[in-house]
């Protein structure tokens, strides 16, 4: 049978394979119980805490207390939405069952898939979101590059996908694997064309933490997921500044691959200043204005960069840029308060998604992984991250709607009892 054909079963035989129980992993269904604080939680329990305590960073500490406030909002919602998980593996089923009326959805996951590679390729081609253009302040405003940002969060909806038709039953698991090493490949390309290899992790993180919360990932998988990178970094690190090198760009050779995952340092230097900070950054309107009227139809319209705002307070100059990381950014420039606030607004959002009228569907499932892959994602740019949620749903629009208008009505399927409902 081939891997990427639409299996086809008898009602009956749906129903058993519907109605059968699958145990959960414990991890899984913890991720499952507390899927926010989780994803805040990882990076630093996986690298963060560790490299700093190794290295004896004395402000460990300080580390320890930006979670202290970003955890309770978050444990704070997720506790006030437990309820509706349901003992283990039900909340899985549920996800499981939600993704099942939609009979094209892994036909529609691949034509996202391909059409992401192929605007990031192009992108990355006609020079969007490079090391060079962030040093001379350029923005690219080539038809190509203008065109290919439009499709910047389809690789996010394209892993969405291709995770709810693994669960809907529509794709093996090979099938999904290979798609998604398309994703991460064309991430690789792209990290090795444009010398920025942030992206690149930040895209590995969503991948492992999204595959995760929906039970697609052993905890031995992600152990060597973790591994492999650390033994490849090296690799990639040396290649990135071979491309800065060859371009022109200055690269401080005392940095040693190590050093760059000094993440612990980055974060800790936010201590040494009393916060909030008075940084130019994007308000309310900037953040719909660059969130929902794309470049193509604003093309004089500055570019925005928090990180060299910030760069400059520290005394660099604003052809390069800084952050503290995601969680010390927000510290940084809106004061513990903002943490807590921040922390605490955004897993609401997350837990209405993937909690309110059953588990979540296609649909609400891509728009959680974009609250994910922007404003909980760990190396993202506060408040940059936010604008990036609003561009990823806005361009997913065309795609949902497709999925929408495909559908299977509920009376035309099979369904086992007590299912929840999805979209």
């Amino acid at each position: 049978m081939d891997p990427e054909r639409t299996p086809t079963r008898s009602p009956l035989k749906t129903r058993a394979v519907r109605g059968r129980r699958r145990k959960v992993p414990r991890l899984t269904w913890l991720l499952q119980l507390f899927p926010v604080s989780m994803v805040v939680l990882a990076p630093y329990a996986v690298l963060i805490v560790p490299m700093a305590v190794l290295n004896g960073n004395p402000d460990v500490g300080f580390i320890i207390m930006l979670l202290a406030l970003a955890l309770p909002g978050c444990l704070a919602v997720e506790l006030a939405f437990l309820r509706r998980v349901g003992r283990r593996g039900e909340w899985h089923r549920a996800l499981t069952q939600a993704s099942a009326g939609y009979p094209r959805l892994f036909t529609i996951a691949r034509v996202v898939a391909m059409v992401s590679i192929t605007a990031d390729l192009v992108g990355a081609w006609a020079g969007r979101g490079t090391i060079f253009t962030q040093v001379t302040g350029e923005i690219a405003g080539s038809p190509a590059a203008v065109a290919s940002s439009l499709f910047m969060g389809w690789r996010y909806l394209a892993f969405a996908l291709l995770a709810a038709s693994l669960l809907a039953g529509q794709c093996s698991r090979a099938a999904c694997l290979r798609w998604t090493a398309y994703l991460v490949g064309t991430q690789v390309a792209v990290a090795m064309t444009t010398a920025l290899t942030a992206p690149l992790m930040g895209y590995l993180s969503f991948v492992v933490t999204v595959a995760a919360i929906c039970g697609l990932l052993h905890t031995r998988f992600v152990v060597i997921a973790i591994a492999t990178l650390l033994l490849i970094w090296p690799t990639i690190y040396a290649q990135r500044n071979e491309v800065r090198s060859q371009g022109g760009v200055a690269v401080d050779e005392t940095v040693s691959s190590a050093d760059r995952l000094r993440f612990d340092l980055q974060v800790t230097r936010a201590s040494k200043y009393d916060v909030p900070v008075d940084i130019e950054h994007p308000g309310l309107q900037q953040i719909v204005r660059y969130g929902l009227v794309p470049r193509i139809l604003d093309p004089d319209r500055p570019s925005l960069s928090t990180g060299a705002r910030i760069n400059e307070y520290l005394g660099g100059t604003s052809t390069s840029a800084y952050t503290f990381l995601s969680l010390g950014t927000i510290y940084f420039m809106k004061g513990p308060w903002g943490v807590v606030l921040y922390y605490a607004g955004w897993a609401l959002v997350a837990l209405l998604l993937l909690r309110v009228g059953g588990a979540p569907g296609p649909a609400r499932l891509a728009i959680f992984s974009f609250v994910v892959a922007g404003p909980l994602l760990w190396s993202k740019v506060y408040p940059e991250s936010m604008i990036a949620f609003v561009q990823f749903t806005v361009a997913a629009l065309p795609a949902l709607l497709i999925l929408r208008l495909t559908r299977q009505r509920a009376a035309s399927r099979a369904r086992p009892e007590n299912s929840w409902s999805g979209s």
